[in-house]
């Protein structure tokens, strides 16, 4: 006969293991047994929300990403010679268009923003060369004395965001690189991570398929709280336990309003516990109420680190797999309304938190909006740049077609004058 000691052992570890003994003794946390999801299919029309729309920051932001990028190479590229002014000839730029996101001549595309670059001829053959214009030098200027100031600010959002990649606390360097934009990340980050960080809680690491992948070491990933736990400490409603829940802040669009059984489903939703972005949830069941409220709070969290709180929804694909999303992750921004606002501006959808927008306490601003909203008002000065030049280049040819008209006018009289005398 077998030994019942270790038959029994054997019979108890293999329930352990089991979700269909959920009285067993399991170390995950009691959330990670729900398995029920009861979201209700309903159709939700989108509604147009002018005030979201008309965020400059936000969507003058994709406008003024490739702006930026070249301002960067001027810099890095100007000869000794002419650092003063930061002057380069067109073509040392020309053929790189593609990567600084430019569809267009590049030519054209400095002559569209005559705020930040000026055309001169150039030394030589008279060739056009393009300088940076003072005030784009001195806003370069500001930003990298925020960069200088508030590299802790900005390192320590990107340590969050590694974070969130669950027990391996890893990112490939491609996909850092992918969102630079939206987390702020300087352009000497990414030639010496490591050496520009300074830091000896991260490591490059190698990942699959060849790739390198920036880690936070476990000495270095104590406990983090979400904006959403430390909102809710405040308004004194949560002690920090696995089990509370926290509500979601909503804020309704005006004229927009949820059928009655999503309603009742949200009202369910809001008391269920709240997981953390930073926590394990890998014993979550991906079809539960429980995981589709870790995903809303990490995609809440995401958005608190970004520089505009927002982001083209296509830029937050790349995530999916590292940070254990579902595939159709962009489900979560159309299913909570009240949350998310999804923008169609500018021919592509933004997802923005309107939390950040709604509440400006509850969200800690990220320290390059400042400068990027002042890059933005430089921005839209080429705008009136390039119309005080048309008005005067057509006035210049109006006058010069009087002249003509005079000219001519003049003509027809010695003609008459010549043919009376005779």
């Amino acid at each position: 006969m077998r030994n019942p000691k270790a038959l029994l052992q054997k019979l108890l570890f293999s329930c352990s293991q089991n979700r269909a003994f959920p009285l067993v003794y399991n170390s995950s946390p009691p959330y990670s047994l729900a398995r029920v999801q009861t979201y209700v299919e309903v159709y939700m029309k989108w509604k147009k929300d002018p005030y979201f729309d008309s965020i400059d920051s936000i969507h003058r932001s994709l406008e003024l990403k490739p702006v930026i990028a070249v301002k960067n190479f001027f810099i890095s590229s100007s000869s000794s010679s002419s650092q003063e002014n930061y002057s380069i000839p067109v073509s040392a730029i020309s053929k790189k268009g593609l990567g600084f996101g430019i569809s267009i001549k590049v030519a054209r595309f400095l002559r569209n923003y005559p705020s930040f670059f000026d055309e001169f001829k150039g030394p030589q053959h008279d060739l056009p060369w393009f300088r940076l214009t003072d005030k784009a030098i001195e806003l370069d200027k500001e930003e990298r004395i925020v960069y200088e100031e508030f590299k802790d600010d900005i390192m320590e959002r990107l340590k969050k965001l590694i974070l969130m990649s669950g027990r391996r606390k890893v990112l490939p360097l491609k996909v850092i690189k992918g969102l630079h934009w939206n987390l702020g990340l300087p352009d000497e980050f990414f030639k010496d991570p490591l050496g520009y960080i300074g830091d000896e809680c991260f490591e490059i690491v190698d990942i699959e398929d060849g790739l390198k992948g920036l880690a936070v070491l476990d000495d270095c990933s104590n406990k983090i709280l979400s904006t959403m736990q430390k909102n809710a400490m405040k308004r004194g409603v949560y002690g920090g336990g696995a089990d509370e829940a926290i509500e979601f802040p909503l804020y309704p669009s005006k004229g927009l309003r949820l059928k009655q059984k999503i309603k009742v489903w949200l009202a369910e939703f809001q008391k269920l516990p709240y997981v953390s972005p930073y926590d394990d949830s890998s014993c979550l069941d991906p079809d539960s109420d429980i995981s589709e409220k870790r995903v809303v709070g990490l995609l809440h969290e995401l958005l608190c680190l970004f520089v505009e709180h927002a982001a083209e929804r296509k830029t937050l694909f790349c995530l999916k797999k590292p940070l254990m999303l579902p595939q159709k992750v962009h489900k979560a921004f159309e299913r909570h309304p009240h949350m998310f606002y999804l923008s169609l501006k500018n021919k592509t959808c933004t997802a923005i938190l309107k939390e950040a927008y709604c509440d400006n306490a509850s969200i800690d601003p990220h320290p390059l909006a400042k400068v990027r909203k002042s890059y933005i008002a430089l921005m839209k000065e080429s705008a009136c740049i390039l119309k005080n030049i048309r008005m005067k280049n057509s006035s210049i040819k109006t006058s010069d077609e009087e002249n003509v008209c005079h000219d001519d006018l003049d003509c027809e009289d010695d003609e008459r004058s010549h043919l009376t005398e005779v």
